[in-house]
């Protein structure tokens, strides 16, 4: 749904992604980041845990992977960055504040690259910064809501673990444009190896600022809006919100900058707190960090370990491969999918041949299986493509490309090994062996011979009968038009 079909009013949109990077040990000490499950305050050290008289360490790590995202987000890496203390109450932070950078974050600028309705669009990315992410509140209620809580419990396995903020500007228009910058912006992190993207397991979190435009073209009040965990939360969040704020204009009210949480249950989004401004937080220097100092020969080291990212890949794809932009888009969609298939044509599988069963088969046994990725797929690239060879060559029905295909993924074993256990005949049934199995139908169904040479077979529905009992025998391994034509000879 575009800003236009649900709003009277432009709609301004820029949306701060926080992303969880794929280190092992949180940002300033050496706790291990796997958090999910855990046994709460597990994760726990004296440093992330505020102890006087302990000292941060910086994750080198954590530095390098905000460095590839920023590139492959087209910014420009700082030569030098620095940390400051957000002084915003955390009560799930034992400091009780955040450490994140604010005025020279690690990278400036870039931009991400959109659909809207169809045609491309560019949106500007204002900068990406580090900083350490909260623990979480715990509520002891039925619900796991604060409201009806008589307590609150801090788990702060999660507190210290690296985040990547990304700061877009206000240029996207509709909730549908918010959606597809988060896909894209997801898919880069991951053929990165960044961050994981999970919006369900919180590595990767949505905020959004959004406006409506005024009559003179200035912009309207920023309103927040938080706890938007899935694409489809952010794209309702949206909706609801142009929607509230138009009503909110037309009855002539004021709005007021604030903070609003949606909620998901509900379909609407709930005022949380006023709006604060830089000042609010009281920033100033983290004086027990070192600035960050990244020099040429890193950002050129970081450039050259820099993959074949999502677009380059897409329009590869395009000049190499006779496929669909719709096909392309499915293989292209994680980065070790797109490898498979790759490594399929180069085993010899046709480009068309080997993504219509990446596209049709492969995904349907991940999803069976529950796997999470290719990299779960048992049936190894030049496997399949071998398989789909001996399709091709119609050694072997689709059909039973389908089933052998179906046992490799659970069992492993040589290509025919598994053709046989279906027990189909490896390689094409023709010739003396075709000739064999005719002479075996038709002896075991005198009574349909007699009727096909008598000629009370007007129809030809008994000679597709005896062709049906043939194509069975055979385990669909054989050509049809052979079939009718031998069958047709044996029956004079």
């Amino acid at each position: 749904m575009s800003g236009s079909a649900i709003s009277k009013r432009p709609v301004v949109i820029g949306l701060e992604i926080h992303l969880h990077l794929n280190t092992r040990t949180k940002l300033f000490c050496p706790c291990s980041t796997d958090y999910i499950g855990k046994t709460p305050n597990l994760n726990v050290c004296p440093i992330c845990l505020a102890v006087p008289g302990t000292l941060p360490l910086m994750n080198d790590n954590a530095v390098a992977l905000a460095s590839r995202m920023g590139l492959g987000l087209h910014g420009e890496i700082k030569h030098f960055s620095n940390f400051h203390r957000k002084n915003y109450f955390y009560p799930d932070l034992p400091k009780a504040y955040q450490v994140t950078q604010f005025a020279l974050p690690i990278s400036v600028g870039g931009y991400l690259d959109i659909e809207a309705d169809g045609s491309p669009k560019r949106v500007r990315v204002h900068h990406l910064h580090l900083e350490e992410d909260a623990g979480k509140l715990v509520h002891p209620t039925a619900d796991g809501r604060l409201t009806g809580a008589a307590y609150s419990l801090v788990d702060y396995n999660r507190g210290g673990v690296p985040l990547a903020e990304i700061v877009s500007e206000p240029d996207i228009s509709s909730p549908a444009e918010a959606r597809d910058y988060v896909i894209r912006l997801r898919q880069l992190a991951r053929y990165l190896n960044v961050s994981d993207g999970e919006m369900e397991s919180g590595s990767l979190r949505v905020d959004a600022n959004i406006s409506l435009s005024n009559p003179d073209g200035s912009l309207g009040t920023r309103i927040e809006i938080k706890n938007m965990n899935s694409l489809k939360s952010l794209e309702r969040a949206l909706e609801y919100e142009i929607a509230r704020q138009n009503r909110a204009l037309d009855s002539g009210e004021k709005l007021v900058q604030e903070t609003r949480l949606w909620d998901d249950a509900d379909g609407v989004t709930r005022s949380m707190r006023s709006k604060e401004t830089a000042s609010d937080y009281r920033y100033y220097p983290e004086m027990d960090l070192a600035p960050i100092v990244i020099t040429d020969e890193q950002i050129d080291g970081f450039k050259r370990s820099m993959p074949e990212l999502p677009w380059e890949k897409r329009e590869r794809f395009e000049r190499e491969f006779d496929l669909s932009k719709e096909e392309i888009a499915i293989l292209t969609e994680q980065r070790e999918l797109a490898d498979y298939y790759e490594e399929m044509t180069a085993a010899g599988a046709a480009p068309a041949r080997a993504a219509n069963w990446v596209r049709m088969e492969v995904l349907r046994v991940l999803n069976e299986t529950g796997a999470r990725g290719i990299e779960e797929f048992k049936v190894k690239p030049e496997v399949l493509a071998e398989l789909v060879k001996k399709v091709e060559a119609k050694e072997i029905s689709s059909t039973i490309g389908k089933e052998a295909l179906d046992l490799l993924a659970r069992e492993n074993m040589p290509l025919d090994d598994a053709i046989k256990r279906i027990g189909a005949p490896v390689g094409r049934v023709t010739g003396d062996a075709l000739d064999a199995m005719i002479g075996k139908i038709l002896s075991g169904n005198p009574d349909v011979v007699e009727a096909i040479t008598s000629g009370r077979d007007k129809k030809g529905a008994k000679v597709k009968f005896l062709q049906g009992l043939i194509m069975r025998e055979a385990k669909g391994q054989t050509d049809p038009k052979e079939v009718s034509e031998a069958l047709s000879k044996k029956l004079g």
